[in-house]
């Protein structure tokens, strides 16, 4: 048997402003941008430089519950976990294109890693497994 986990929603408050910070910043590559004007959204689809099976869908806010959830969607926990083949390069590329790092990098059993929040303020690890 064979599963993979194909997207994973990121609420967000504007399309376009969410595609600046994950394409222009991080190098994400845009897979699909499609207009549902039936549901009066569009269906934003981001994934990193070379990813395959993930990939995350980019979900406009359209509930005060879900504005609500804007960048809270774990609770202050790391959320989303970016693997890397070159921790350094992609750390200093982030930071140079003005990505925030709340905590510095570290040396870790498993790799080096830091955290960044992105534009709504979620946290993920930046992550150079020792064993990738």
């Amino acid at each position: 048997m064979k599963q993979s986990l194909g997207l994973v929603s990121l609420v967000v408050r504007d399309y376009d402003e969410a595609l600046e910070f994950f394409v222009g910043k991080l190098g994400f590559e845009l897979v699909e941008d499609t207009h549902v004007p039936e549901q009066s959204k569009r269906w934003v689809v981001v994934c990193p430089p070379g990813a395959t099976e993930s990939r995350l869908l980019l979900a406009r806010a359209s509930s005060p519950e879900q504005v609500s959830r804007v960048g809270a969607q774990t609770g202050g926990r790391v959320f989303l976990f970016l693997y890397t083949e070159n921790f350094w390069r992609d750390y200093e590329r982030y930071k140079a294109c003005g990505v925030e790092f709340v905590r510095p990098p570290k040396q870790e059993p498993y790799g080096i890693v830091a955290v960044f929040k992105d534009l709504y303020g979620n946290l993920w690890d930046l992550l150079q497994p020792k064993e990738w």
